[in-house]
């Protein structure tokens, strides 16, 4: 397609509309739409929360009259469905617009494409592919989740310049400065769930909460207990936020004073007595979490990406040593060749206060293909 110079700026634009969704529309994907008409843009909008009208309607309710004859520019496919609300390809048709330039098609196969063949049908123009990466990126948990049953699982980790998590004794606060330290719960405020494994829990009794960000919403805590030692009065319930807890033992009376405390539990053992990492992913994909953000230790760190089932490291870098007796970013066995090595492609780079942001993707990562017959509500 070739695109103009117009078109390319318009879909910024709705881009940076949906970005302002980045923490609310969980399980819904984030979307921004912009209308013009004669070079000149008459509506704009973006979806807010899952229930609540989609940036179409927002877009065409801004608009009003003019609609009529504009161009519509929107980050995803206008859904051709009814759910919690209707399908926004007929609102486009009914209001009259000629023309429809989506980013990207909706990765859920049940569906994608059903809505610009709606449009196309009515005799609406309708194009694709304008600024698809820059869309692809902002839903990534909401593709992986459509795509292979599964969310998008990210391990963020600070360490130091020889790659320590921690003293021998435990000892981490802090590693990472307090710049660092704000700049993930923004990663935490972005995510659907919020992951850590008792060993973290046990040793820091961390909030797990996406303090000082201005957001109404907070992370489900997914809490994995195989043998359900989480204290009802852990510090992580003092949000109200809900608390998923994962144990790989069914024992009612251990998960009882958890249930009393607001918690939900699920029992998921492996074939070891640990909790079924792979079964988990599984799960709370289909509960509608898209992005997961695991602030865990070495060994649960290592174990999602031995089953390849991490996607992304999201690593800080403090500018010290700690030296071979502090504790490592991850628990692997042991590799003889090099050809064995687990290999990243650097996504960014950026400096964060007197720290360095690393985000790293797997160069390769076993997938499931198997998807899930869900759309936006």
């Amino acid at each position: 397609m070739n695109f103009s110079d117009a078109d390319r700026a318009a879909m910024a634009q709705a881009l940076r509309l949906a970005e302002r969704g980045l923490f609310t529309t969980t399980p819904n994907p984030r979307v921004g739409c912009v209308l013009t008409r004669d070079g000149v843009t008459v509506g704009e909008g973006w979806h807010q929360r899952a229930g609540e009208p989609h940036a179409e309607i927002h877009a065409l309710r801004a608009a009003g009259g003019k609609a009529h004859g504009a161009t519509a520019y929107v980050t995803l496919e206008p859904c051709s469905h009814q759910g919690r609300t209707p399908p926004c390809a007929d609102a486009l048709i009914a209001a009259g617009v000629r023309r429809v330039v989506a980013a990207m098609q909706d990765p859920n196969p049940q569906v994608s494409g059903r809505g610009l063949a709606k449009l196309r049908a009515a005799g609406v123009a309708v194009e694709t592919g304008l600024l698809e990466d820059a869309a692809e990126e902002l839903n990534i948990g909401f593709i992986a989740r459509m795509r292979r049953a599964r969310p998008w699982l990210r391990l963020k980790i600070a360490a130091s310049l020889d790659g320590r998590t921690a003293l021998k004794n435990g000892d981490s606060q802090w590693i990472t400065d307090a710049a660092a330290r704000q700049d993930g719960r923004h990663w935490r405020a972005r995510a659907c769930g919020l992951l850590a494994g008792m060993g973290t829990v046990r040793k820091d009794d961390p909030r797990l909460d996406a303090r000082g960000v201005e957001t109404d919403r907070q992370p489900v805590k997914i809490i994995l207990d195989p043998r359900l030692e989480l204290s009802p009065d852990a510090r992580l319930f003092a949000s109200g936020a809900p608390v998923l807890v994962v144990s790989a033992v069914d024992d009612h009376s251990r998960a009882a004073p958890l249930l009393e405390k607001g918690a939900e539990w699920l029992c998921l053992p492996d074939a070891q007595g640990q909790v079924d990492l792979a079964a988990l992913m599984r799960e709370i994909a289909a509960r509608g979490m898209n992005e997961v953000h695991s602030e865990a230790g070495a060994r649960l760190n290592g174990a999602f990406i031995a089953a390849g089932l991490a996607d992304e490291l999201l690593l800080y870098l403090a500018p010290c040593i700690l030296g071979d007796a502090a504790r490592p970013l991850m628990a692997l066995p042991e590799l003889t060749t090099l050809d064995q090595r687990i290999e990243f492609v650097f996504h960014n780079i950026q400096p964060i206060g007197h720290d360095l942001r690393l985000l790293a993707r797997f160069k390769e990562r076993k997938t499931d293909t198997k998807t899930i017959p869900s759309a936006r509500n």
